[in-house]
């Protein structure tokens, strides 16, 4: 395998000079920044980064290679993902691209395929694509009706284990809200999500319970140490108002554990004192934010005949700028929620620019799929460049911020411990055997 632009020497310690890097995810490097990218060389030994160095005083015997500025991010982390309905559409498709097209699909393809063998293959193959593309921390909610819940959260631990060196897994349980009053389903779905350690999850709607089903679950999460990752207002009805319900909840039983809400849609359809009261919430509450941007803009505001009138995506600005914790992510790949998608950070990362209006300025936008998910994710030692940090890199030739998000980067090349990996994807035809050609 040959790339245009590098080939690291194969040597215990080596240097990439003249590299461009993002400075919102580098760490320990104090050098002039032009549009947040900085310069630098990266030394690396014994797959560990040893140094950081202003770009060209690598001393002269290091081995090293030469990127004439080519951009050098570290690997991404996607903290919104749903790996067990992965690669379904072929046999389930949307047939409307609707929400309520999409529940219906996955509930039918659910509760016909999903055997372990099933999600196992599908799985797969969606890591392999991630590790390809760069990627080494995923977080996965997990549709966790009874009984798939104990199949896909076996699954899933088996799959954690196989994969440990190459993507660390969190899983979450996803489940409807009002099914906790199934006592006996909660608390065997509790008892799960502890012994795998996962995280408790949920889709949260407005309803009359919907204050009692958020204190049962945040005293179950506090009996039993779980953090807590739930889906919310993915509507474009202004009356949901859900994510308020839950930093009222969060803050009226003290919770004390980690907080993310995904999705928030709604938000940006209530009117301006609304949306900020809710705003000020969430930040004094400490809950995290993902915006689902992809899927978002495919779903939400989708009628028949009829152009969408908004871009189905949350208040990430405002949520920022009132010092929330906000990170994009991939969401769903092609399966009835997105009918797209491969777990890709760059396409993530690249498309979020331009529908959340990211740029002018782009100075800490990179920190949306680096540093900002992995310390949600309670990772603080991935998703950054750092001296000491392993040698976990992605390539580009890319030099500027105009070159990097007008293509697709797909001559990117990706180190993990200094090392190069094979970047080749998986065929979708392997999956034929699960989903049909």
């Amino acid at each position: 395998m040959t790339y245009p632009f590098i080939s690291p020497p194969n040597a215990g310690r080596f240097a990439l000079c003249n590299a461009t890097l993002p400075a919102a995810a580098t760490v320990g490097f104090d050098a002039p920044a032009i549009e947040g990218l900085l310069k630098a060389d990266i030394v690396i030994t014994n797959g560990v980064i040893s140094a950081l160095l202003p770009a060209g005083e690598t001393p002269a015997e290091f081995a090293r290679s030469d990127l004439k500025e080519g951009m050098v991010w570290p690997c991404f982390a996607d903290m919104h993902t749903h790996l067990d309905k992965g690669h379904i559409w072929p046999r389930n498709a949307n047939a409307d691209g609707t929400f309520m097209g999409a529940l219906e699909a996955v509930r039918t393809d659910r509760e016909a395929n999903w055997s372990a063998a099933d999600v196992w293959k599908r799985m797969e193959f969606s890591l392999r694509s991630a590790y390809a593309h760069g990627t080494s921390l995923i977080r996965t909610h997990l549709d966790s009706l009874a009984p798939q819940h104990r199949i896909s959260f076996e699954v899933f631990a088996e799959m954690r284990e196989a994969w440990k060196d190459r993507i660390a897994l969190q899983a979450v349980a996803l489940f409807p809200m009002e099914n906790m009053a199934d006592a006996t389903f909660f608390a065997d779905l509790v008892a799960v999500v502890r012994e795998k350690g996962g995280l408790i999850g949920g889709v949260t709607r407005m309803t009359a319970d919907l204050d009692s089903q958020l204190d049962m679950l945040f005293r179950a999460a506090t009996d039993n140490g779980l953090d807590v990752d739930l889906h919310v207002d993915e509507t474009d009805d202004p009356a949901a108002e859900t994510l308020k319900a839950i930093a009222e909840a969060v803050l009226r039983n003290r919770f004390e554990g980690q907080v993310t809400a995904g999705h928030c849609c709604s938000l940006a359809r209530q009117d301006e004192q609304a949306a900020k009261r809710t705003v000020e919430l969430v930040a004094k509450a400490g809950i995290s934010i993902v915006s689902l941007p992809m899927c978002n803009m495919y779903l939400q505001d989708r009628y028949p005949g009829r152009t969408p009138r908004w871009r189905g995506i949350t208040l990430f600005k405002e949520l920022a700028a009132a010092g929330v914790a906000t990170a994009v992510a991939s969401d769903n790949t092609r399966d009835p929620f997105y009918a797209y998608g491969d777990l890709d950070p760059v396409e993530v990362f690249r498309e979020a620019v331009r529908i959340l209006h990211l740029d002018h300025p782009l100075d800490t936008a990179a920190r949306i799929v680096t540093t900002s998910p992995a310390d949600i994710l309670g990772r603080p030692d991935t998703g950054r460049i750092a001296v000491g940090a392993p040698a976990d890199l992605v390539l580009f030739s890319a030099r500027r911020w105009s070159e990097f998000l007008s293509r697709p980067q797909s001559d990117r090349v990706v180190l993990r411990r200094g090392k190069v990996i094979d970047r080749s994807l998986p065929d979708y035809r392997e999956l034929d055997s699960v989903v049909g050609a």
